[in-house]
């Protein structure tokens, strides 16, 4: 019950979003959404916060461990809204897109029309026109080096120093980057046979799992799990436990060939992706905001609550509508108080 009462509230930003309402911070997002309850679940931890509710110890330690290390690589320490968010994901109510869910983005970004330059930005640059702030971005790829002006310019990527190529210029007080690490994720997509003696299944045929989740043993990875093909025809069965067949193993290292030999009894192929998959959450004391200046916007501010697409989604929608309302100076669309008062009165 306790991530469906978190869910309840968190789904009320749907309404308030659809009456135009933007938030230009995390606290203030979340403080309208679930109040002080929903900031003092980003300091106290999941494990806390569900024993609290009297969800008992090995319950979280063999269930709840499990889910967050599949899906943050993280434990049961870490901030409660964010595994709330994750234990929420870890329902049967979830989806995907046929082809892969990338078609949503490309997808919603050739739906813009958007004018799309293929390019790495390397600097924001503020400079003031009649009063008003103008940004100077510039940008280089194959080509070379290029630049144009925005009146609003909003980051969707991650901000923290180890990772960001972008620099800003002629902000005083300068941008706040965040200074906090980002969690780091391999996916190995191997084909080949697992082997099940490794996982307490001498015979292979008898090994009943598509999935196999780990809570803190062994160390060298955090889930395994049988995946089908992004198109999936009419007769497509998933493979015998005794054939080849494609697993993904996430790991938080990429994986030694000894540690390969252990979850495998041999395989053809291997092929990895590393990347910063999400922040570390619980290493911030504060939250960040949304908007950076006047019209300069962040919109991975919200990953430091909790790191999904849906939230991200959320986010997005949360800027475009700061950006419009600040744009437009319709101020009373932004950061209300009492919004379940509000939209009510307003319907």
């Amino acid at each position: 019950m306790w991530v469906e009462e978190v869910m309840e509230k968190f789904m009320r930003i749907y309404k308030y979003q659809a009456h135009g309402y933007a938030f230009s911070g995390v606290e203030e997002l979340l403080y309208s959404l679930g109040e002080s309850s929903f900031i003092n679940m980003t300091q106290r931890s999941v494990a806390e916060s569900l024993l609290q509710v009297g969800v008992t110890q090995r319950f979280i330690d063999d269930i709840v461990s499990a889910v967050l290390r599949a899906s943050y690589g993280q434990s049961a320490a870490m901030p409660a809204f964010a595994g709330a968010m994750a234990l929420a994901g870890a329902q049967g109510t979830l989806w995907s897109v046929e082809g892969g869910n990338k078609l949503v983005c490309s997808g919603l970004l050739k739906l813009t029309k958007a004018n799309v330059i293929h390019a790495t930005v390397t600097s924001v640059t503020l400079q003031q026109t009649e009063g008003k702030p103008l940004y100077l971005v510039e940008y280089e790829n194959e080509v070379g080096v290029g630049s144009d002006f925005y009146d609003i310019v909003v980051i969707a990527a991650p901000l923290h120093l180890d990772n960001s190529t972008i620099t800003f210029e002629g902000f005083d007080p300068p941008v706040d980057v965040i200074q906090d690490s980002y969690q780091p994720t391999v996916i190995s997509l191997v084909h080949g046979y697992l082997n099940s003696s490794y996982f307490g299944f001498p015979d292979p045929k008898l090994f009943p799992f598509a999935n196999i989740l780990t809570t803190d043993f062994p160390t060298f990875f955090c889930a395994l799990d049988n995946i089908c093909p992004v198109n999936i025809s009419a007769s497509f069965r998933r493979k015998q436990p005794q054939d080849a067949a494609v697993w993904r193993v996430q790991s938080p290292k990429p994986l030694l060939r000894s540690q390969l030999k252990t979850l495998f009894r041999s395989y053809y192929s291997v092929q990895t992706a590393e990347w910063q998959a999400h922040p570390v959450h619980g290493s911030r004391t504060t939250l960040p905001k949304f908007a950076l200046h006047d019209q300069l916007f962040h919109l991975n501010a919200l990953e430091w609550a909790a790191s999904s697409v849906e939230v991200m989604a959320v986010a997005a929608k949360n800027v475009a509508l700061l950006a419009y309302n600040r744009w437009y100076q319709d101020l009373d669309k932004i950061d209300q108080k009492d919004l379940m008062h509000k939209v009510k009165t307003e319907l």
